[in-house]
């Protein structure tokens, strides 16, 4: 398994991919590096991927700001003990109340274990932490590349930046995955850092 990301790894392979990618480069030209973006691996970010799930960053993020002020320490144990009323008024829809407490009961009765997640290869952690409900590529591509650093993970279903490559590429529509990834290849073994490029251009573009 290739090494994870880290700050001087993401600026590396960034140029690396400027000097493939016209387009990356531009961004890069004119927005500079784009973050890291990493996240502590565990139960509470796993969580807060399942609120940003189609919703808005914003949205999702005020929903997990109440979660922490209504438990503090936010562990399976503890989200456990919240209502449903509570979790409703916290911002949580039913569906995903019922996937988060499918998460932190999995992690209790030991059907899931997080601190295994980062010693597993790509095609191994992805079955595994889609067995819990609720959990789809999408969500697993995020904690891939923002908790456990994976160099080369290409977000499926994400339409920041899908917009963002219709923008960049001058495409006459957003694209599907399979056109996205197709048309990426040449980012390999570095496209965690690409979409990271993409989603800097997105909100720097939207900040405007």
């Amino acid at each position: 398994m290739q090494n994870n990301l880290n700050e001087s790894t993401l600026i590396e392979a960034a140029d690396t991919l400027a000097k493939r990618d016209p387009m990356l480069a531009l961004v890069l030209e004119k927005y500079g590096y784009p973050p890291l973006w990493d996240r502590e691996p565990g139960f509470a970010t796993l969580i807060y991927i399942i609120l940003e799930q189609q919703v808005s960053l914003a949205s999702a993020r005020a929903a997990f700001l109440k979660l922490q002020a209504h438990l503090g320490e936010i562990t399976p144990a503890n989200f456990l003990s919240i209502s449903e009323e509570d979790l409703l008024g916290i911002g949580f829809s039913r569906q995903k109340k019922t996937y988060a407490q499918g998460l932190a009961q999995a992690v209790l009765n030991g059907n899931f274990d997080f601190d295994i997640l980062g010693s597993m290869p790509d095609e191994t952690l992805r079955p595994y932490l889609k067995s819990i409900k609720g959990v789809g590529d999408w969500t697993v591509d995020v904690y891939s590349l923002m908790c456990l650093l994976r160099p080369d993970v290409l977000p499926k279903g994400d339409i920041a930046l899908y917009e963002s490559f219709r923008a960049l590429y001058s495409l006459d529509g957003r694209p599907d995955h399979v056109f996205f990834e197709d048309n990426t290849q040449h980012w390999r073994p570095w496209r965690s850092v690409g979409a990271r490029i993409l989603w800097h251009f997105y909100l720097c573009e939207r900040a405007k």
